[in-house]
């Protein structure tokens, strides 16, 4: 193709989507006569006719249509390209609102981000803790916090932690009076601290996992939960049985204060992930959290 044809299509598009020589023109910063002839050039060279025109109205003929399904999303990703790395020059600056777990806040997120306001004083930060999947491009999130397999497949995600599990915890006094179970079935007796989901408002069915062998148990108990740290507490207090992020109740098992049961039954799951639209242009302020926020191991 040579240079004149890409740019007399670029003139195309910009009448077909404006369905006008005169707005087409004064978009384009040229006059009517010299964009009608352009026109009339590319057409003469390609061999066909692109737009019908009457006194009132342009529009694409059959031709003129599958030109522009085919050359138009090639110059608007270029056109995002190229605002990405003018984008670069920019100070950033700006709100970035994310929905993120409390666990997920709790230990990664915000460790890792209060030093981003500390670098960038333009940055504001706005975070929406909660444990459900919400849909960040009708809710008007830049970004969202979730493990990797709860990510739907037309986002980017970029892994933000390791692989992590959770563990089946209670304290010595609750299994001083109960037995300890043996299998994941064995929870069904017990006074089990549940975690209600926020979307649909269901309550997790515990997940195991052994050679090959998947489970799933629903629990019952007095308490139920949309909060990891509240479930730590009431389990310390001798509550029940919880189950919950082994990073949190991995130095209280150390310390005697719970004991962990089932340990080969837990399952890893895959780490948390920063997610956020493929299709959307991300700000300077946005590129920022992302590099703060991605995993080194």
């Amino acid at each position: 193709m040579q240079r004149e044809d890409l740019n007399d299509l670029l003139w195309f598009v910009a009448v077909a989507n404006e369905r006008s020589f005169t707005r087409a023109a004064a978009k384009l910063g040229t006059s009517q006569s010299t964009l009608s002839h352009t026109i009339k050039r590319l057409e003469a060279r390609m061999g066909l006719r692109l737009l019908t025109r009457t006194t009132r109205s342009v529009a694409p003929t059959e031709a003129g249509e599958r030109v522009l399904r085919s050359f138009a999303p090639r110059i608007e990703e270029i056109e995002a390209d190229i605002s990405q790395l003018m984008a670069l020059r920019d100070k950033p600056s700006g709100t970035v609102r994310i929905t993120v777990s409390d666990h997920a806040f709790q230990t990664l997120v915000w460790p890792r981000l209060k030093r981003v306001l500390d670098d960038y004083p333009d940055i504001r930060l706005e975070f929406s803790i909660d444990n459900g999947l919400r849909n960040i491009v009708e809710e008007r999130f830049d970004a969202g916090v979730r493990l990797g397999e709860s990510l739907d497949k037309d986002m980017i995600a970029v892994r933000i932690g390791p692989d992590w599990r959770l563990v089946v915890v209670a304290s010595p006094d609750y299994f001083a009076r109960h037995p300890m179970p043996e299998a994941p079935q064995d929870l069904v007796h017990h006074s089990c601290i549940n975690h209600r989901q926020l979307r649909g408002g269901g309550l997790y069915a515990w997940e195991f996992a052994k050679d090959g062998r998947e489970l799933r148990v629903r629990v019952e108990g007095q308490l139920t939960f949309n909060t990891t740290f509240a479930m730590v507490d009431a389990v310390l207090d001798g509550y029940g049985v919880a189950y919950v992020p082994e990073d949190l109740v991995g130095g209280l098992i150390a310390e005697g204060r719970l004991k962990q049961v089932l340990d080969d039954w837990t399952p890893t799951f895959a780490g948390y992930h920063l997610y956020y639209p493929s299709r959307r242009q991300i700000s300077p302020a946005m590129a920022v959290v992302v590099g703060a926020l991605r995993y080194r191991s």
